[in-house]
C-alpha cells in the first residue's frame, strides 16, 4: 500500500531526548528540594506531554513523602520544568542513525510528513531544529496545539484533514502504546 501521509511520533522515535528531559525534571525537583529521580524511571513517563511527566513524578514523591504536600506547589515545579526544559532540549539531541535520510527518502517519494507528539509545541520545533530535522515536515502537531493529545483521535485526523489525504492512505509511527492507540484511534 502507497501513503500520502507519514505522521512521527518525536521523542524516542526520532529523537532520543530521554537524558535531556530526565536532567530537566531533576533539576526542576532538587531546585524545589527534592531528590532526583532515575533515568530510567523518568524514560518511562515520557509519551504524554512534559506537564504529565512532571505530575505523575510528583504524585509519586508526594505519596513516597508525605510530609512533602505542605512544602510543595506543584505550580511552582512545573513552572521549573519548563524553564528547565527551555534551556535543556535541544542541546544534545541528535536524531536516530538513519532518521534523516529515511524522511527525506519518503519525502522524495511524494509522502507527506507529519510530526505529532504530546511535547508542548515550542519544545518539539526547539528539538526538531537541534536535530535539523524541521525543514522536513509539512507539519508540526504539539500536545497544547490542539484541544485534545495522543492518542484522541482527533489529533491524527486534524493531521490528515490539514494535509488533504485520507485515513486509509495515512500511518502513523512512534514507540509507544499512545502512539499506537492514536493510530488505531484515528482509523490510520
Amino acid at each position: 500500500m502507497n501513503y500520502d501521509i507519514v505522521s512521527f511520533d518525536l521523542d524516542g522515535t526520532l529523537v532520543d531526548t530521554a537524558h535531556e528531559i530526565a536532567a530537566a525534571a531533576n533539576q526542576a525537583l532538587e531546585a524545589h528540594g527534592m531528590a532526583p529521580r532515575t533515568l530510567a524511571e523518568i524514560t518511562c513517563l515520557i509519551g504524554n506531554g512534559s506537564r504529565q511527566l512532571m505530575l505523575t513524578l510528583l504524585a509519586r514523591i508526594l505519596l513516597e513523602q508525605p510530609d512533602l504536600a505542605t512544602a510543595v506547589r506543584p505550580e511552582d515545579v512545573l513552572r521549573t520544568f519548563d524553564e528547565q526544559l527551555s534551556r535543556t532540549l535541544g542541546s544534545a539531541d541528535a536524531a536516530y542513525a538513519g532518521v534523516r535520510e529515511a524522511l527525506q527518502r519518503l519525502r522524495d517519494g511524494g509522502v507527506r510528513l507529519a510530526c505529532v507528539t504530546n511535547k508542548e509545541l515550542r519544545h518539539a520545533r526547539r528539538v526538531l531544529h537541534a536535530a535539523r530535522l524541521d525543514s522536513l515536515f509539512d507539519l508540526v502537531v504539539g500536545g497544547d496545539s490542539l484541544p485534545q493529545k495522543k492518542p484522541h483521535p482527533s489529533v491524527l485526523r486534524y493531521v490528515v484533514g490539514t494535509l488533504n489525504a485520507d485515513t486509509r492512505r495515512a500511518a502513523h509511527v512512534g514507540d509507544s502504546s499512545t502512539d499506537v492507540d492514536a493510530a488505531r484511534n484515528a482509523g490510520v
